[in-house]
């Protein structure tokens, strides 16, 4: 998997919801997440038997605004080119609709979202060598997706999120770029990858990012007031070393951006 040796990756993202068994049926059938376990207030949803996202519900909490920091999308990131087009076979077999499906140079990428809004980027990597690159970093680019192409690289047909799938990145809202690279450059301890109007992308291990950050909808947003829906906490994975940095920082409250966007850290090994 394209993240593996990275010293820092996602390990899992958490969302408050409001209808637990909806969400968790959506993410089961449209993502092909197996349910891990489950009770009368949690779901927690992986491949492989690890888990990549848990789903926290909160009746009493206040729908989160479009227009506010907090999540852009998720990223699951799926193995092999093959899996992706068995997961468009599927997707044109039950008629479902994507809100988008980008070339992003670096990858190829879908996008869909669950019912409480929550954004999702379902995505295959090109080869690391294939990455283009320049004295601006690692170029990644917005082209319409061959669809006929990707379909003509499954070998068979979709049968869930295989073993290997992984978060491979998650893209934030923030209120203002310059603060979001002071954060995940310093605390946080990312490399700057490359910047795109309104955007920034953050890496570490060469991979062309495990987080970014835009102001496209949040220009201006202030820190996130909770309860709400959305996006609850990113789950981090970390090396010895970087664990033990982060562990520091943190605390027992988690890192927290200038958003309020809480970050946990565990040790890769765990």
């Amino acid at each position: 998997m394209a993240t593996s040796d990275a010293p820092i990756e996602i390990g899992h993202v958490a969302l408050t919801v409001h209808d637990l068994g909806k969400l968790s049926g959506f993410y089961q059938r449209s993502v092909g997440l197996d349910l891990l376990g489950s009770d009368s207030e949690t779901a927690r949803l992986g491949a492989g038997g690890r888990m990549l996202v848990e789903l926290r519900r909160d009746a009493a909490a206040r729908f989160r605004s479009p227009r506010e920091a907090g999540l852009f999308h998720t990223a699951f990131l799926l193995p092999d080119r093959a899996d992706l087009g068995a997961l468009l076979d599927a997707y044109a077999e039950r008629g479902a609709r994507l809100q988008g499906a980008s070339d992003h140079a670096v990858s190829e990428a879908l996008y869909l979202s669950d019912p409480e809004g929550n954004g999702i980027e379902i995505y295959v990597d090109r080869p690391r060598e294939a990455w283009p690159r320049g004295a601006g970093g690692i170029g990644m680019t917005t082209e319409p997706l061959d669809i006929a192409d990707l379909r003509r690289a499954a070998t068979g047909r979709w049968t869930g999120a295989p073993a290997g799938t992984v978060v491979g990145h998650v893209h934030l809202q923030v209120g203002a770029i310059p603060e979001a690279e002071v954060f995940y450059t310093g605390p946080l301890g990312m490399s700057l990858v490359t910047r795109y109007p309104g955007a920034s992308f953050f890496a570490t291990g060469g991979y062309h990012h495990h987080l970014a950050t835009n102001v496209w909808n949040s220009r201006h947003a202030g820190p996130r007031d909770y309860p709400a829906t959305g996006l609850a906490e990113v789950a981090l994975r970390a090396e010895d070393a970087e664990y033990e940095r982060l562990a520091a920082q943190a605390g027992g409250e988690g890192l927290r951006d200038p958003w309020n966007t809480r970050f946990s850290v565990a040790p890769k090994a765990a």
